[in-house]
């Protein structure tokens, strides 16, 4: 996109700025909300991955830059009043927050207050490390420190549990679930496929976006593979379970599960 003229529509604030949602591209859950300037939105725009900018740094923001949760662009939409922008994205290891969760909107408004109904899908300090410098890292430590950390695939089903109880329009999962077990299949075939062309790009080239590429579509395999699972009532635990049981590790895996 050479022609930049439509960034001249773009009604930035005095700091030349404007908020911009970030809204997954397939289930329409806002996953987070950022600014973007001129040249953010430009940069966005041109390389379909989601480039924001830091007031706290006051320098532009690779989305991904330290937690390799890159966001893929695959649409930007302004408002009526053209001062909002919405993104709808594909997030690059299913985490879009600094606290480890899939979305920023982890918390609901209960009758106790501000309750935690998501789960935090990977401790912080794993994703940037300990001594990371980004200010959004530091800043999250005592609310991290307060949220229950739970393990992803017991989350996940979990989660699968309750989707195939739910509306069909009320989640992408839930839909799956409601087109059935050929529809389910058809996904974990798509996903094989796509994992089979990342790895192969990535053997070629083994470049920093080829290996995001194949992380975040081995993520979707076996995300799908769960969906399946859950299909026929199995937990995932099981499949952890018949693999330690191989490796002749099941004898922890049982003192472990019953830790928990």
């Amino acid at each position: 996109m050479n022609n930049l003229q439509w960034l001249d529509e773009v009604k930035f604030n005095e700091q030349g700025l404007i908020p911009a949602i970030a809204q997954h591209h397939q289930t329409g859950r806002v996953l987070m909300v950022a600014w973007m300037n001129r040249e953010s939105l430009a940069l966005t725009a041109e390389k379909k991955q989601a480039v924001y900018f830091s007031r706290s740094r006051q320098k532009l923001w690779h989305k991904g830059e330290e937690s390799g949760h890159f966001q893929t662009v695959h649409e930007i939409r302004l408002d009526c009043d053209a001062d909002v922008i919405v993104l709808q994205i594909e997030q690059h290891g299913g985490i879009a927050c600094h606290t480890g969760r899939e979305s920023c909107f982890y918390r609901k408004l209960t009758e106790n207050g501000w309750e935690i109904v998501d789960a935090q899908i990977k401790d912080p300090n794993q994703i940037y490390g300990e001594k990371s410098v980004n200010p959004h890292t530091l800043a999250m430590n005592a609310s991290a420190a307060q949220s229950e950390q739970v393990e992803v695939l017991s989350y996940l089903g979990e989660m699968m549990a309750e989707r195939k109880k739910a509306d069909p329009d009320s989640s992408y999962v839930a839909k799956l679930y409601h087109k059935g077990l050929n529809k389910i299949l058809e996904k974990v075939g798509e996903e094989s496929i796509e994992t089979i062309i990342a790895a192969k790009d990535f053997n070629i080239e083994a470049h920093e976006d080829n290996k995001n590429d194949l992380i975040y579509e081995v993520a979707d395999l076996w995300f799908h593979t769960i969906v399946m699972l859950g299909y026929f009532d199995l937990d995932p635990q099981l499949v952890l379970n018949e693999l330690a049981r191989r490796q002749g590790l099941s004898g922890l895996v049982e003192k472990a599960n019953r830790q928990h």
